[in-house]
């Protein structure tokens, strides 16, 4: 069926319910290309300004999933499991949880995406070794997944081609906070990739686009439901993003942290306990990718097992022959050829960050992209020094800036700063994990 883009533009604009038929059609047409950037654009807004009905979502979900290939690992031992984290500044885990659950022997086949909004992507992130391709064919991508365990590419044309464009266009207009158009995005992509199991990791805090736990566990609980309603095994975490995971944010930097708990040594001038909330977070994670997979009895052992494949190397292992299948150099990362050290203006404690102006900063050093034609600068970023709670002196460092243009400090100091509240009063950490739940 057709039907006019600008009158479902102006129906959904007005808070109507859209038909499966309508649905399917703007999906239909925007991915063949009938319908132009800036209709979906509109479409885009009134629907992040209206909301969907939980119908709604779930036709967008289906149309999403159908429109290219879904693959199939049920043949496989075990249960084909992947990760999915609603993304914050200094999310680096998939790098870190998919060879330690493959080291586990759980298959992990796992298309990730790139930067939305404020935050990293996994992509970029891996682009940043030298060699590394996230193009591989569907069919190898298949194939790798039998004969190593795992693998992580972004999306085919084959792969919800529909969301590789919808995805691309919510990170330039503003639409990315829509829990119905999170929802669709995350879980056709999952669906698509024929895992039986779903470990979500969702985000909440100034860093997060779900700013609070009850925002955060609303979306969690949807993306469950639509999983739960395709027969799949899912777990949640909610995770605190008040303040950056790690202490690295830009791509390669990033990276050499995820390298320094997979190796248990140094990067630049941090020792691996300086990642202990990365490392934490990665073991619950893996933990329950490794139990749901089937590589584990329950939860508890799939922590344990997940902890061993990093203090044995396992894990590590796992990582180097992905690079080597998938062209990667991990002893090549780039570093950026100048930085800056932005000092604390006064003595108190780190008391809050606001995630957002962080993750601009990056941006701003050349670490993620403005327009969708950007070209990213894989050694750009920051290193954090102070986390919160931490006590810190007039002169004391606060962040250190990586990047290949020096016009880009100033502005990016000016960002960082304002980002950060210091206080004459130790603050209230809060917990890193603050719930889990499977279905």
């Amino acid at each position: 069926m057709r039907f006019l883009p600008a009158e479902l533009i102006k129906k959904k604009r007005n808070g109507f319910e859209l038909t499966t038929d309508e649905i399917d059609f703007v999906i239909k047409s925007f991915t063949s290309g009938d319908l132009p950037d800036y209709q979906m654009s509109a479409w885009l807004m009134a629907v992040f300004f209206k909301g969907m009905t939980a119908n709604e979502t779930a036709v967008l979900t289906e149309s999403m999933l159908h429109s290219g290939r879904v693959l199939d690992f049920s043949k496989l031992p075990g249960t084909a499991v992947d990760k999915h984290s609603t993304g914050g500044i200094g999310d680096k885990t998939s790098m870190i949880i998919a060879p330690m659950a493959a080291a586990a022997g759980v298959h992990v086949p796992m298309i990730a995406g790139r930067g939305l909004g404020h935050t990293g992507g996994t992509l970029d992130k891996l682009e940043s070794i030298p060699g590394f391709r996230i193009d591989l064919s569907l069919d190898q991508f298949q194939s790798q997944v039998e004969k190593l365990g795992f693998a992580i590419i972004g999306q085919t044309k084959e792969i919800c081609p529909a969301d590789k464009k919808i995805y691309a266009l919510r990170d330039v207009t503003a639409t990315v906070e829509s829990l119905p158009l999170i929802c669709a995005s995350i879980m056709s992509k999952k669906l698509a990739e024929g895992v039986g199991a779903l470990v979500l990791d969702v985000k909440h805090g100034a860093g997060a686009f779900m700013k609070t736990i009850e925002a955060a566990e609303t979306l969690a609980d949807k993306l469950m439901e639509i999983g739960t309603a395709h027969r799949k095994k899912v777990a949640y975490v909610l995770s605190s993003m008040d303040q950056p995971l790690g202490r690295f944010i830009g791509n390669s930097l990033e990276m050499g942290e995820c390298f320094s708990i997979l190796q248990n040594r140094p990067y630049l001038s941090r020792k691996p306990e300086d990642f202990r909330d990365t490392r934490e977070l990665c073991i619950e994670l893996a933990g329950l990718m490794i139990w749901l997979g089937g590589g584990a009895p329950d939860r508890e052992s799939g922590i344990q097992r997940a902890e061993q494949t990093l203090t044995s190397g396992k894990a590590w292992e796992m990582f180097e022959k992905l690079c080597h299948h998938q062209g990667g150099d991990p002893s090549k990362l780039p570093e950026a050829k100048t930085k800056h050290v932005i000092y604390a203006d006064r003595d108190g404690f780190v008391s809050g960050f606001d995630g957002e102006k962080l993750g601009l900063a990056a941006i701003e050093l050349g670490a993620g992209r403005v327009k969708t034609t950007d070209v990213i600068d894989p050694s750009a970023g920051l290193e954090v020094h102070a986390k919160l709670g931490d006590a810190i002196t007039k002169g004391s460092p606060l962040y250190t800036l990586f990047a290949n243009r020096e016009t880009s400090f100033e502005s990016a100091k000016q960002m960082v700063l304002a980002a950060t509240n210091i206080s004459l009063q130790k603050p209230h950490v809060p917990a890193l994990i603050t719930k889990r739940k499977v279905n």
